[in-house]
């Protein structure tokens, strides 16, 4: 079945990075929801920290769109599965506006994603510095490519309304851009930041900055902006059978924590829909493990809570014995960095982890790894036979210092393709990497994984 449906939606852009794009973004979730409106976030790009910001704000899960990592076919159906019950979809950008996996094409970007969806573009700027140039700056981000819908601007860090009426005449008198308002420069809208990023919406609480993001929300032309979003042109969708649930045959420990706290929403549905039961628990809190099939190990800081993970020793025990008697792992990240002997943090101080592999995950603040990822498995594991293919992305600062060389099931390639070594580490029926997947990118990963625990099951029965 397929037909035509409106979806509201707005994509919040930047011209660059650090202009304030997730600040004006959440102010205006936050004010459009004091509405009533159920509003539907998304993120463009491979990240967890602005989506946690996002869902503690509008009350639903916020989904990743992403070009490369995902492709615009599994991206769209990501948005119009979402969107289909909210009122307004807000979806912020990455980086700035035509920022992408390559510097001579769009994929991965912004741009890339509006019109993927037919998306009117809001573009933020920086106004403090700015009068005049300002129209000049909006007009040729509106211009640079005439298939993108740059239909308004909204202006951050202006400390006077006088300022702001300068600006909003120049951008009306030399463009046809909406103007929909400014945010001031506000302590009490800052999130702190850190060396991956934002604080994590887990960490941070939430009721008090989520007030003051409406109330500077409110500052904001929102009727300007719902006419925008509604103005969204009728997007086809066609309605897939839905399949049969899968029974719940396999039990899924889910390390959830401020430690861990780094999933995809589509990386647990997937598992569920492949017939997995998702049980929470805290590796910082929890001394003893809950009773399951599957230990996902997700990403998360477990650098900075490395004193009280190491002082959980119960739970590290419970972990190490698991692997041992044949337990299924599944790490990402930091949780795999939690599955080493040691973390050694940016003060250079060690600190006891699980002591699955040998060696240690070593904090270094000038060595930052990112980009996007492509795994191919090529010996055996728990993510399938040689030949399997995922994508997702890697991002964190630290290394492993190991003694001898480490055992991989995976070869690793960047988004253009070039070769980035390996990743992957193996041990009995534990697969640990440094790459967050997207199970999205391969929808028979969950499938595979939960095929590896149920046979790695069977063994340890006989």
């Amino acid at each position: 079945m397929s037909g035509l449906m409106n979806y509201p939606r707005l994509v919040i852009a930047g011209t660059h990075s650090g202009v304030g794009k997730t600040t004006v973004t959440l102010a205006l979730m936050a004010a459009l929801k004091e509405r009533g409106l159920r509003v539907q976030p998304f993120k463009v790009g491979p990240d967890f920290i602005d989506t946690g910001h996002h869902t503690a704000v509008c009350g639903r899960p916020s989904r990743n769109l992403d070009g490369w990592m995902l492709g615009p076919t599994v991206s769209r159906e990501i948005f119009l599965k979402a969107a289909a019950d909210a009122e307004v979809s807000i979806v912020e950008g990455v980086m700035g506006l035509f920022d992408g996996s390559s510097p001579t094409n769009e994929i991965g970007s912004t741009a890339e994603a509006a019109k993927l969806l037919k998306c009117p573009v809001v573009l933020v700027i920086d106004g403090s510095a700015m009068a005049r140039s300002a129209a000049a700056m909006a007009l040729g981000y509106a211009k640079f490519d005439p298939a993108l819908q740059v239909a308004g601007v909204i202006f951050n860090r202006i400390k006077a309304e006088g300022h702001y009426c300068l600006l909003k005449e120049t951008i009306e008198s030399e463009t046809s851009l909406a103007v929909l308002g400014y945010l001031k420069p506000d302590a009490a809208l800052t999130i702190p930041d850190r060396h991956l990023g934002l604080v994590t919406a887990l960490e941070h609480g939430g009721s008090s900055l989520h007030g003051h993001l409406a109330e500077a929300g409110r500052r904001l032309d929102l009727d300007k902006v719902i006419g925008l979003a509604h103005g969204a042109c009728a997007l086809q969708y066609d309605v897939a059978p839905v399949p049969a649930a899968a029974a719940r045959s396999f039990r899924v420990g889910i390390a959830y924590d401020p430690a861990f706290c780094f999933y995809y929403p589509e990386n647990l549905e997937l598992l569920q829909a492949a017939g997995a039961k998702l049980v929470r628990f805290s590796p910082i809190q929890d001394e003893a493990l809950p009773d399951m099939d599957l230990l996902y190990l997700g990403g998360g800081y477990p650098e900075l809570y490395a004193e009280r993970l190491s002082r959980n020793r119960h739970m590290r025990l419970a972990i190490h014995r698991y692997a041992a008697n044949g337990g299924a792992i599944y790490a990402e990240c930091g949780g795999m960095m939690y599955l080493m002997e040691v973390i050694r943090d940016f003060e250079g101080r060690s600190h006891e982890m699980v002591g699955l592999f040998a060696g240690e995950a070593v904090m270094n603040r000038t060595s930052m790894m990112f980009g996007y990822r492509e795994v191919e498995v090529d010996r055996p594991c728990l993510l399938g036979e040689p030949g399997t293919r995922a994508r997702g992305h890697e991002f964190h600062y630290s290394s492993l210092s190991m003694p001898c060389v480490p055992e991989y099931g995976c070869t690793m390639s960047d988004a253009q393709g070039k070769h980035r070594g390996r990743d992957g580490l193996i041990k009995d029926n534990t697969v640990a990497l440094y790459t967050h997947l997207h199970f999205a990118s391969n929808p028979e990963l969950a499938g595979l994984i939960l095929h590896a625990v149920g046979k790695a099951r069977s063994s340890s029965v006989r």
